[in-house]
């Protein structure tokens, strides 16, 4: 297993573990076929003209796009105990993490990879309890014929992916505090983000030293550093496919955020200058 901090903004990043050729199983696991199974079938219904397949489909992929990157990223990482399933020599090596170096301090991946690992553990926990707790209560819906109990299917789907994510922190978790990690920072990414900082931070010069642009990016305002093409980038200079739709997932929520946020204070200071009239 390899993993990817990828900043998507000057404050917040992505983390995305991307297994090895020798992480993947010979034999999928019974939970794995069932996954891979639900996959081909919602593939089948994405190519329906009309019904209720195809309204379903759009619904679920809009709720899909609403799930916090922050889920999708820890849902990529492994239980622990099914990476040490498949390496057993997993909990006592260290772990790459390649990150961007200008972008990036060195000494802070540990606090940042910590953060990410911690501070939404106890909400998936709650969702998880809740969203399987809630779901045997819609089983009667089951018995409506030719329609499938859609509620029952969304629930379940949520849990697993609160349990899967829930699972993935802990394991962060412990790479952190058993210092198993070892941060790598990749020259290609510094190159892509060089190229990002010179246009987001007020011009920087491409060739600032990373040094000086890592200042830079700590003590600008909380701004989004990558384009929506730069997704396709990192997954080719990562070698990861998938994580083309994370980092693009990412982008558009945390773009979204921002301008909500600018908008918000702006109706503040608006608010502000009438009391002062």
């Amino acid at each position: 297993m390899r993993l990817f901090l990828i900043p998507i903004s000057t404050r917040r990043a992505l983390i995305y573990a991307r297994p090895l050729r020798k992480d993947i199983p010979k034999e999928l696991s019974l939970l794995d076929r069932a996954t891979s199974k639900a996959a081909q079938t919602w593939a089948g219904w994405e190519e329906a003209e009309s019904g209720w397949k195809k309204h379903l489909v759009t619904w679920g992929n809009r709720v899909q796009q609403r799930i916090p990157f922050e889920e999708w990223g820890l849902k990529s990482i492994p239980s622990l105990a099914s990476q040490q399933r498949i390496d057993e020599d997993h909990g006592k090596k260290k772990i790459e993490v390649l990150f961007p170096g200008n972008s990036v301090r060195l000494e802070k991946i540990p606090t940042i990879l910590r953060a990410i690992a911690t501070d939404r553990q106890e909400f998936h926990r709650k969702k998880m309890l809740w969203s399987f707790g809630f779901a045997p209560i819609t089983a009667p819906l089951g018995l409506i014929p030719i329609v499938p109990n859609i509620p029952f299917f969304y629930l379940v789907y949520r849990g697993w992916s609160h349990w899967r994510a829930l699972n993935g922190s802990r394991h962060l978790e412990f790479l952190v505090e058993k210092d198993l990690l070892k941060p790598t920072s990749l020259p290609a990414l510094e190159q892509l983000y060089a190229k990002r900082a010179s246009r987001t931070l007020d011009n920087a010069p491409i060739d600032t030293p990373a040094s000086e642009m890592v200042n830079m990016f700590e003590q600008s305002e909380d701004r989004v550093l990558l384009k929506m093409s730069d997704a396709k980038k990192l997954a080719t200079i990562l070698d990861a496919p998938e994580l083309a739709l994370e980092a693009e997932r990412a982008i558009v929520q945390i773009s979204e955020q921002l301008q909500a946020q600018k908008e918000k204070e702006k109706e503040a200071n608006s608010s502000d200058e009438k009391k002062n009239l």
